[in-house]
């Protein structure tokens, strides 16, 4: 019996399952504004998994500093978006996307 070794293929077929399903969760429910910032944090998630990926591939570590930079602003905009949503929901008593267009003018 062989051990299973991970190559660099694993880690972006992974990376584009989760990128496949953030596309999905944004286009698909048009409704709900916290699944709609969870889909974007998959697809930053994706993102990272292929630069630590190529990173480590190719013996730089430039890749990985670049990840943690990405990831340290999707923690500020995550917590920026759950903010405004807080409000917002404080304000209008409801979160959902067709109401926010009555932000306008």
């Amino acid at each position: 019996m062989t051990m299973l070794e991970i190559g660099i293929g694993h880690y972006l077929s992974l990376a584009a399952v989760l990128f496949t399903l953030g596309i999905f969760g944004i286009f698909l429910n048009r409704k709900n504004v916290i699944i709609i910032l969870m889909s974007v944090e998959l697809i930053l998630l994706a993102v990272n998994i292929n630069l630590v990926a190529f990173s480590a591939f190719l013996g730089d570590m430039a890749g990985q500093i670049f990840a943690m930079l990405v990831l340290t602003v999707a923690a500020a905009e995550a917590a920026i978006g759950l903010a405004v949503i807080v409000v917002y929901f404080r304000n209008r008593g409801t979160i959902a996307v067709e109401d926010i267009n009555l932000m306008k003018g």
